[in-house]
């Protein structure tokens, strides 16, 4: 029976093979995908991609809609209503 120790010591030795293996296996899939993109004459553009990603859109706030003539507060419109709002006539909270 194998002890932990050597039990631990196989599956690194198996980790590093998996790596090697691995990145011996991406060279030759990019080996062939430059081959044929040589080939071809293609290039990431052809493929819909870019080399650069595209940035994410910045939210901007959302303005308020109902705003709290006692307290200033403010409210979007959006989400559950506060609570100075409840049973109250949200037009006459419009701000125009």
């Amino acid at each position: 029976m194998s002890t932990y120790a050597e039990i631990k010591a196989q599956i690194a030795e198996l980790e590093n093979k998996a790596k090697e293996v691995r990145s011996s296996e991406l060279a030759a899939a990019k080996a062939q995908i430059l081959e044929i993109m040589t080939t071809y004459g293609l290039t990431l553009n052809d493929f819909g991609g870019s080399a650069k990603p595209k940035s994410a859109k910045v939210r901007q706030p959302v303005p308020a809609k109902y705003r709290n003539t006692e307290t200033s507060e403010t409210w979007t419109g959006r989400g559950r209503a506060p609570l100075w709002l409840a049973g109250k006539n949200k037009d006459d909270f419009l701000i125009k």
